[in-house]
């Protein structure tokens, strides 16, 4: 699910309508007005969205309003959790390679010679 979920997302267009969502409900002709495609296209996108249910849809009479999902984030937030513990550790490793004193600090920096192109 985790890479549907990448997927679904990793478009810019589908991911700014999902931000817009969080936000506030709209409908599909409130979303075209806001971006430049065409209806057929955000559909497909609020589509391609609820089918890794990250928004869900009300009906009211002839239209359908459109609202994020946040809680359809959480299997990317669980998959995330796996590397929680990951990073600290890296992070204090690099950070003790980066503190350590170079054998070379010491030596006086060399001008490099630049030398003009012979024609």
């Amino acid at each position: 699910m985790t890479s549907t979920l990448f997927r679904a997302l990793s478009d810019p267009t589908r991911l700014a309508i999902f931000e817009l969502l969080a936000r506030h409900e709209h409908s599909v002709s409130e979303l075209v007005d806001k971006f430049e495609v065409t209806q057929p296209a955000i559909s497909q996108h609020l589509a391609a969205l609820l089918a890794v249910r990250l928004v869900s849809t009300r009906r009211s009479g002839r239209n359908a309003y459109y609202r994020a999902r946040p809680e359809g984030l959480r299997p990317v937030i669980d998959w995330l959790r796996l590397y929680q513990n990951f990073w600290p550790e890296k992070l204090d490793s690099l950070k003790a390679v980066l503190d350590k004193p170079s054998p070379d600090k010491s030596a006086k920096p060399t001008k490099e010679k630049h030398h003009a192109p012979r024609h």
